[in-house]
């Protein structure tokens, strides 16, 4: 595999994963809204497209090896419930139009679950990111439903920082359903330590078809 396209490239998670991507050798097509905020180069190169446009973004992703979606409708977006849930379920059918089978796309933490609940319904779930949570455990029971697609759905941890304290140490631990906690009982993982974990899957294919979670 040579050629991974990143939507989202210029984003929270999407820039460090550009990063750890070329940094593997691989060539990234950056799918953002405007490829003039990209730095190309003979590894990267940028087009601009809606992600609403189904045809137009499935014309796009065609001859890459696999997709990876880091796609966000912007937290402060008043509109981000639909917005998020729209976006994701055209990106997914682009894809599958383009012909790529290996698709991994980053939702949120707040559809994974603590003693049987998901934490997007619990009475403590920042109201500000609950609209965008709720969207992405919306989207994962979605593709769930996919039998074309080779897909895989990451969670981050709960705490998901830039340049935590390691920044990018590659070290992580996995789950499935479940957070998870550190010692101190904390779900943290910084974003540079995503970037490898989508950079790590993208190799191994541990989790085709299911979500799986990391952190420290």
């Amino acid at each position: 595999m040579k050629k991974v396209a990143v939507i989202g490239a210029t984003g929270f998670v999407g820039t460090p994963l550009v990063k750890e991507l070329t940094d593997r050798g691989y060539e990234v097509e950056a799918i953002v809204r405007d490829a003039s905020k990209v730095k190309q180069n003979e590894k990267v190169t940028a087009k601009s497209v809606d992600v609403n446009k189904v045809d137009e973004l499935a014309e796009a992703l065609k001859g890459n090896d696999a997709v990876i979606n880091a796609f966000n409708a912007g937290w402060t977006n008043p509109n981000l419930y639909d917005d998020f849930l729209n976006g994701s379920l055209n990106i997914e059918k682009a894809v599958e139009k383009s012909g790529v089978k290996r698709f991994i796309t980053v939702g949120g933490a707040g559809s994974l679950y603590i003693d049987g609940n998901q934490l997007v319904d619990g009475p403590d779930f920042p109201a500000d990111i609950k609209p965008g949570a709720t969207a992405a455990r919306d989207y994962l029971n979605k593709i769930k439903e996919n039998t074309t697609l080779d897909w895989t759905f990451f969670s981050p941890a709960i705490e998901m920082h830039q340049g935590t304290a390691g920044v990018r140490t590659g070290k992580y631990r996995t789950a499935l359903e479940n957070p998870v906690f550190d010692e101190n009982g904390r779900s943290v993982l910084s974003v540079e330590d995503v970037a490898v974990v989508l950079a790590d899957e993208l190799e191994q294919n541990n989790h085709i078809r299911e979500r799986f979670t990391a952190a420290y």
